[in-house]
């Protein structure tokens, strides 16, 4: 099992750094060249600043019970797809149950904005969502770890 990280947004990585040193797991972070990120401790690989490379790139190296952070709802379920788990950066656990429907409502929501329309955006990150995200991703990382 490893941890897969659609980094060039993720605002938790330090969290991840810090639960996967506490259960000796591997760390993968993905950006693309705009970005740079050296914690010493994951492993990074750097993509092309095309469209979707970074999700593509995670998909590709993604196995049965790995550990994926995204706060994409596409890569989120082709990672389902794979048998591995995926987590947003809220702790908002994607599985088989609430996948369908957030894929619907980003599809309407993008639809919305094609057409002029505007959506409501992301509100500003708390301490408390920090806090969140390390316990829920802290027990999907324990609930993973004991399987394998």
């Amino acid at each position: 099992m490893k941890i897969l990280v659609d980094a060039d947004a993720c605002p938790v990585k330090e969290i991840i750094v810090k639960v996967a040193k506490q259960f000796s797991l591997h760390v993968t972070m993905l950006i693309d060249t705009s970005h740079e990120i050296h914690d010493g401790y994951s492993t990074v690989i750097t993509v092309d600043k095309a469209r979707d490379s970074v999700d593509i790139a995670l998909i590709n190296i993604t196995k049965f019970g790995d550990v994926v952070v995204t706060q994409d709802y596409g890569v989120a379920a082709m990672a389902l797809g794979k048998g591995a788990k995926a987590i947003n950066q809220n702790g908002r656990i994607y599985n088989d149950d609430n996948i369908d429907k957030l894929l619907f409502e980003r599809h309407l929501g993008q639809k919305v904005r094609r057409g002029g329309g505007r959506t409501k955006g992301f509100k500003k990150r708390t301490k408390e969502d920090d806090e969140q995200f390390e316990n829920v991703f802290r027990r999907l990382v324990e609930e993973s770890s004991s399987i394998f």
